[in-house]
């Protein structure tokens, strides 16, 4: 009983309904009770949606060092999401007015930014990959990579390194996801980038032996990245856009850009802090719910992906065996041990060390270190 309460729980704070529990619950735990039982084990475990409400300034200190951190341009359902997740027991239209008290500029901004989306549909998931770079960063020395399966938006990588162009690399990333997965997609979809050759080569060889309808060269496709069933980057980046990007220091930094030291110290103080933050908007993204749009499917990404007979489609995933990922291993190269050049490291390490000074935990921590770090550096030189 108490795993089924672990179970429960978990799937509770990920903010799964009712019906998501239980569907989960039968499918991949073959555990199949009642909606009755759901909510006398809930009311026992003390889980609820509406009853008691948490602290609102809990909430609202909650919220606002989200927006200062990421969320500006994060909807409510986002943020109400991301406060379910921390255990908050908090309605919508709460974290909507909090947010329009705190942050009436993100508001508007929010506002000012709606699209008008295109039309998009899927068989399945795994019948379509999509790869695509995001490259803002690059000039301070930092690429971004990240793959999402077609029909649920799933995200199956997000990697933040010192480049994206290595077609090794990106190669890597794909085969540990296909290796995690027991499989290769039906399909992939990526741009004329170079750094796409391997993984193109690899799709190829893993589905040679198929007999489906696109077991040819359509395995593979080319398009152009505007028109990729977008990472959404937009939506999962916001950080990178909204912090990053638009964060004093990354300017200042531009000046001096091309310095080789000075874009390692900017890999030594963000790299690691921008991929923890990716890691966490990829589980925020992936448990969030899609709302109805047009003929594509709704509901939420990882619900889909593993569940996708609850939507009405089948699974599209292509067995291969570990001796093909193994001997495709051998042509991959993974990320580097260090976030930058080993010298730049090793100085870094012992000016911390000589001055005690703390790994940041946040951006205004690494954009602190970063100052010290280069002033430190600019007066030895």
């Amino acid at each position: 009983m108490s795993d089924l309460d672990d179970i429960i729980r978990l799937y509770f704070r990920l903010s799964f309904s009712n019906k998501e529990i239980l569907s989960i619950l039968a499918h991949s735990h073959q555990t199949i009770i009642s909606v009755r039982t759901l909510k006398r084990i809930c009311k026992r475990l003390g889980v609820f949606r509406r009853k008691n409400q948490s602290n609102l300034e809990e909430v609202l200190a909650f919220l606002q060092q989200e927006i200062m951190r990421n969320g500006q341009m994060q909807g409510y359902r986002w943020l109400h999401l991301r406060a379910i997740q921390h255990g908050f027991v908090v309605s919508q239209d709460t974290v909507r007015c909090i947010i329009k008290l705190v942050d009436p500029q993100g508001v508007e901004l929010r506002q000012a930014r709606r699209l008008r989306r295109h039309q998009y549909s899927c068989r399945g998931p795994n019948a379509l990959w999509h790869m695509d770079g995001y490259d803002k960063l690059k000039p301070y020395g930092i690429a971004i990579s990240g793959c999402i399966d077609g029909f649920s938006c799933y995200v199956l990588w997000m990697e933040a390194y010192t480049t994206n162009n290595d077609p090794k690399l990106i190669a890597n990333y794909f085969l540990k996801t296909v290796s995690c997965i027991n499989g290769c997609p039906e399909r992939l979809r990526a741009d004329r980038g170079t750094e796409n050759g391997c993984v193109e080569q690899m799709q190829m060889f893993l589905r040679r032996n198929h007999t489906d309808s696109f077991a040819g060269q359509k395995r593979f496709l080319y398009g152009r990245s505007s028109a990729n069933q977008c990472i959404q980057w937009g939506k999962k980046c916001t950080i990178l856009d909204e912090l990053w990007m638009n964060f004093k220091l990354f300017r200042m930094m531009a000046t001096s850009q091309g310095i080789f030291w000075t874009k390692s110290l900017i890999q030594f103080c963000f790299l690691n802090l921008i991929q923890d933050e990716l890691d966490e908007v990829v589980n925020t993204w992936n448990s969030h719910k899609i709302w109805p749009s047009g003929s594509a499917a709704s509901g939420r990404p990882v619900v889909m992906y593993s569940f996708p007979e609850l939507h009405s489609a089948e699974d599209r995933l292509k067995p291969i065996s570990m001796e093909e990922i193994t001997l495709c291993m051998k042509e991959c190269s993974p990320k580097g041990q260090y976030p930058c050049d080993e010298i730049v490291l090793e100085l870094c390490c012992l000016l911390m060390v000589e001055n005690e000074w703390d790994a940041p935990g946040d951006p205004l921590g690494a954009a602190d270190l970063y100052i010290r770090l280069r002033e430190e550096i600019l007066q030895s030189i």
